[in-house]
């Protein structure tokens, strides 16, 4: 590989980021969401078993 194709690649990456961060933030906000859906479902379960 020559140069300038590292340096190519490495400003498609730089691209890529601006673009990549608003999709992290989607996947953060929906493990948080599954996180938050799951743990009431437990716990609801649990307050059932219980009482």
């Amino acid at each position: 590989m020559k140069k300038n194709d590292v340096k190519n690649k490495k400003v498609k990456n730089k691209e890529q980021r601006h673009y990549d961060k608003g999709q992290i933030f989607v996947k953060v906000m929906a493990a948080f969401l599954a996180v938050l859906m799951v743990g009431g479902t437990g716990i609801t379960l649990i307050y059932a078993l219980m009482g």
